[in-house]
């Protein structure tokens, strides 16, 4: 989450640019986005790479950007997606981190751009950063627009709160729109929508001319679902994905409840059906970006390149992939 102060600086380095550029509008249908089917004959899951582009989260290497586009480079992974910590360093030089992963073969899929907050005291701020984060996004040469949710303070949720989080993050779609970035609203355990049904609940009241879903394999299945079926669920709603992995580390809860003793592994290292998620992304006909998330390194002696060495290796040797 994106702290006041770099909220503070980031605004006020941006607003003026906001109220004064005329960037062109390139619409929902931003390049990497495109749902039109195309059939093919193999059965594999392995036919499903033309239409998947594999790219890697910089999460996994904390603040040190800078190294995880060299690494992902090296390993061959086409795309990255970034977090607001970013705007630290390129904040005011979007041209600079364009040309920089640019050099190095990545694109930029995606920006986490962080919490939307229910509280009314904040709204005008985080519709002004999340817009912010977009026309950086856009001037940076990337694609899409991340947000999560946050569940209110010091009180119980109510209906309400799903329903008011879809018509903020509507804005925030709206705002992104205009400058030619989409929104992928991600599920987040812990958040407003952790379980299925406030994944659906929020989306329900959310545009889906300016909402689609970014969806989360590990958290969706830690939140009690099925992230298989969510994405024939969701077919037509995808706009990226997060491919991750987790397994418990207490007795699993039963289904349909939330499992919140985890940790993140490694893909092919637990319990999500990554395989399943791959296959029915095929199904449906999906074309757009697979980002592999890792939080952090689960195992003290791994880098982060080499725990998105063996993501790689899962995809490639295990699944008969091509990132």
């Amino acid at each position: 989450m994106t702290s006041a102060c770099s909220r503070r600086s980031f605004l006020a380095g941006v607003g003026a640019v906001l109220a004064s550029s005329a960037a062109p509008v390139r619409g929902l249908s931003a390049p990497g986005f495109d749902t039109s089917p195309i059939d093919r004959a193999d059965p594999a899951i392995a036919a499903a790479t033309p239409e998947i582009r594999f790219g890697y989260s910089a999460i996994t290497w904390k603040e040190d950007d800078r190294q995880a586009i060299a690494d992902l480079s090296a390993l061959g992974f086409k795309g990255i997606q970034l977090r607001s910590n970013i705007l630290k360093t390129f904040g005011t030089q979007p041209q600079a981190l364009r040309e920089l992963l640019d050099k190095h073969g990545l694109t930029f899929v995606a920006l986490s751009s962080g919490n939307v907050r229910l509280d009314p005291a904040v709204e005008a701020d985080d519709l002004a950063l999340h817009a912010a984060h977009a026309k950086f996004v856009h001037d940076a040469g990337g694609l899409y627009l991340q947000v999560t949710d946050q569940r209110p303070k010091g009180r119980a949720v109510t209906p309400d709160d799903y329903k008011r989080m879809g018509r903020l993050i509507t804005e925030i779609g709206k705002r992104s729109a205009d400058v030619g970035i989409p929104l992928g609203y991600h599920n987040h355990l812990n958040d407003l929508g952790e379980r299925p049904r406030e994944v659906d609940w929020i989306l329900e009241a959310a545009d889906p001319r300016y909402v689609k879903l970014e969806l989360d394999t590990a958290y969706y299945h830690l939140g009690g679902g099925s992230p298989v079926k969510a994405v024939e669920k969701y077919a037509d709603r995808l706009l990226f994905l997060h491919i991750k992995d987790a397994k418990a580390t207490a007795p699993p809860v039963p289904e349909g409840e939330v499992q919140r003793a985890y940790t993140f592994v490694e893909l092919g290292e637990g319990q999500v059906d990554i395989a399943g998620v791959l296959g029915a992304l095929k199904r449906v006909k999906f074309r757009g970006w697979a980002v592999v998330e890792l939080d952090s390194v689960p195992e003290k002696e791994r880098t982060p390149k080499q725990s998105a060495e063996m993501c790689k290796h899962y995809l490639e040797d295990k699944l008969g992939l091509k990132i």
